[in-house]
């Protein structure tokens, strides 16, 4: 493939992923640079918390041809999230409502990213002929935000997610590995500047210096990866956050030119019982869920994979964070006597905070 058919293909590979819905394809190199050091000093420094497939697959994260030998270069894509028509600055001011990130009130994006990836790559297929490739959406050990930002997708805000100057944060990523010899695009350089909205909107102080990020203290790794007790340092911190944070890019400036998500997918599902997404729901009814409530009417969200126990912990962590109201204290000491320790630990927690516990 000479130099000039490479880029005649990567223009149409771009083509056919804007017709697929992708909002945006891009082409890294194999070689990550000093990203792996980078990512190397983090796990030396325990950040990814209790994380142990980040580092369990050695260099591989971080050297492509390791994890699938044979490639030569790597196509990366971005497709943007951003549910409309939601106040989300309104929520978190609500200490009844729960507040949940906004890339969880639709469905599961794995599948439908990967599926887009996928197609695009059948595409290709029809056109040039079969190449070896495979498809990744979060789902394997890959440095996402590395290689799209390598490949001129955007560049890694302070906060360590990648920004677009046109569009924002607000985006899921994904990737092909491929065997095919197609030229890395120039990297986007970083327009952050001297901003440090998203290190002062912390709630928790996670984001411990530019770029830098703490997994243990961030409110997304303590509702969604942690399996055990939060710290109880951190939980007056959390609010009313019950599944992952935006604070960080709630407070981009470069947001301000994001776009609603074009696709029905990702928009916030009707889950709650008259009908409204979890954009609409307070922390109360959703407290009250069974779990067979919980697995029914989150099939098909990310949300589902964190389990009822861990759903309650976060709540009833939310609902310490709130008002003593007769309604909220009923409700926690309604699961005072949950099978779980867990979760009783951390009922028993929040009706301490709200003065209510029986005894005391």
């Amino acid at each position: 493939m000479t130099p000039s058919e490479a880029e005649a293909l990567k223009g149409a590979i771009r083509g056919w992923g804007r017709e697929l819905g992708l909002d945006a394809v891009g082409f890294a190199p194999v070689e990550l640079g000093e990203a792996e050091a980078r990512f190397l000093a983090w796990l030396a420094a325990g950040r990814h918390g209790e994380m142990d497939y980040m580092a369990r697959h050695g260099t591989a994260r971080s050297r492509p041809r390791e994890l699938v030998p044979g490639t030569c270069s790597v196509i990366t894509a971005r497709i943007e999230y951003l549910p409309p028509g939601h106040d989300a600055a309104a929520i978190l001011a609500d200490p009844a409502r729960a507040y949940v990130s906004r890339y969880a009130l639709g469905r599961d994006y794995h599948k439908l990213l990967r599926g887009r990836l996928q197609r695009l790559a059948s595409r290709m297929e029809a056109e040039i002929g079969p190449f070896a490739y495979r498809a990744f959406t979060d789902s394997a050990p890959v440095l996402e935000a590395e290689l799209a930002s390598l490949s001129g997708l955007g560049w890694r805000g302070k906060h360590t997610l990648l920004i677009d100057r046109r569009a924002g944060s607000w985006s899921f990523l994904g990737e092909l590995y491929t065997d095919l010899p197609l030229p890395a695009d120039a990297a986007e350089p970083d327009h952050c500047g001297r901003c440090r909205a998203c290190l002062d909107i912390c709630p928790t102080g996670a984001i411990v210096a530019p770029y830098e990020v703490d997994a243990r203290r961030c409110i997304s790794y303590l509702t969604i990866e942690l399996k055990g007790a939060i710290p109880v340092e951190l939980r007056p911190l959390m609010g009313n956050r019950i599944y992952g944070c935006d604070d960080c890019q709630l407070a981009c400036p470069w947001n301000r030119f994001a776009r609603p998500t074009r696709e029905a997918d990702f928009r916030a599902r009707p889950v709650l019982p008259q009908g409204g997404g979890l954009d609409a729901a307070t922390l109360i009814g959703l407290f009250a869920w069974t779990q067979a409530q919980f697995e029914e009417r989150l099939a098909g969200s990310a949300i589902r994979r964190i389990g009822h126990e861990r759903w309650l912990r976060n709540i009833a962590v939310a609902l310490g964070n709130g008002a003593a109201s007769t309604d909220a204290v009923e409700a926690l000491r309604g699961r005072l006597d949950h099978p779980s320790a867990l979760v009783r630990e951390h009922v028993e927690w929040a009706l301490i905070r709200l003065g209510s516990l029986p005894g005391r």
